[in-house]
Order: C-alpha cells, then structure tokens, then sequence
C-alpha cells in the first residue's frame, strides 16, 4: 500500500509555526507530524532531520518575509516607506497568541558550538543572509531617497543602523511586550535618519 501523499509546502507552513511558538528545542517532530496530518516517520523520510525541516522552513519564511519587505519599501515617500518596514516588522515581531517574536532572534540564540545540541552553521548562516538581504533592500530604498532628495546620509550605514534597531526592538518585545514602545523607538529611529518629525506617525 502506497503512504499517503504530503503537501510539501503544508509541512513547512505547520513545522514553522511550530519552532517559531517552541523553538526548535522545544519542538518534537511527533508534534509537528500530527499537526500535519503524517507519520513522524515520514518527515525523517523527507528531510532527514529536525534541523534540515528547520532550516527548510525558515527558508519559505525567509522568502515570504523579504516578499511582503520589497512591497512595502516600494512606495510612497522615503519616509512612508521606513514607517511601513517598521509596522511590518514589528507585526511580525507581535504576531500569534501570545506573540511569537522574532523567529531569527529566537534561532540565534539556539545557535551551539556543540554538535547535535542545538542549530548549527548551516543555521547560523541562514540567519545571516536573511539579515543581509534586508539590509541591502533598506540600502536601497535609502539611496532611492536620496536620489529624490530626500535622504542625506551615509545609505550603507544608515541601513545598517536601521537593521541593527530592529533587532533591539526584537529583545524588547521579549522583555516587555509593550507594543507602543517598540513604535515609539521605531518613529525615533525615522526622525533622526530623515531629521524633524514627519507627518506619517504610527
């Protein structure tokens, strides 16, 4: 008798969401198998191993998120466009019940030296490229603002800096849960790359 055919795709979806909610120590691949409707055999079959389901999901994640990112830094002024990758990050950030967090702040800190006792290189350089390409779209859209006269300073630093805030929101939102300041700081962070205080508030 022939198992029973999987949405590749279905997986991923349910096993991230999993690991985002436990992370990956706290998930156990019977779970994420029951969630999606499969033999916990079936997933070893598939993938090999807990951390290559991880890594397979985080990178349909990766791709999702920096989708949903090059269509909100696409449009409107500079400014509109900073204050909308700060609204989505931190949605992404507050997303869930109780809110998950950052799922790239959360793998990091799983990161082990150790082989077979948490995520390992492959993991870790995941992670980074994901920050990397978030880091070169805000270049971008900073040196399409200057192109537009809206934008005076260093591009590259200036992305970098951006990128960096967002990931003390990250630890911030771990800490306190407090979803008006990570706002607060995020309309900071924007007056001070742009100078003044803009109309688009959040």
């Amino acid at each position: 008798m022939r198992p029973r055919e999987f949405d590749h795709d279905d997986v991923l979806r349910v096993a991230f969401e999993q690991f985002w909610r436990k992370g990956v120590r706290g998930t156990q691949l019977s779970d994420i198998a029951r969630d999606a409707g499969m033999q916990r055999g079936s997933l070893y079959n598939a993938f090999g191993s807990k951390e290559a389901l991880f890594l397979a999901a985080y990178e349909r994640y990766a791709h999702e998120y920096l989708t949903s990112l090059q269509k909100v830094l696409g449009t409107g002024s500079l400014r509109k466009r900073l204050t909308a990758f700060f609204d989505l990050t931190i949605k992404n950030f507050r997303s869930g019940t109780p809110p998950r967090g950052c799922p790239t702040t959360r793998g990091l800190m799983e990161l082990s030296p150790v082989e077979g006792e948490g995520l390992d290189e492959n993991a870790r350089q995941a992670f980074a490229d994901l920050m990397q390409r978030i880091n070169a779209l805000l270049q971008q859209t900073l040196s399409d603002g200057a192109d537009r006269g809206e934008f005076s300073g260093d591009a590259e630093s200036a992305a970098l800096h951006i990128a960096t805030v967002t990931r003390g929101l990250a630890v911030l939102e771990r800490a306190f849960g407090d979803e008006a300041q990570l706002r607060k700081v995020a309309t900071h962070t924007i007056d001070l790359m742009l100078g003044g205080r803009g109309q688009d508030r959040f």
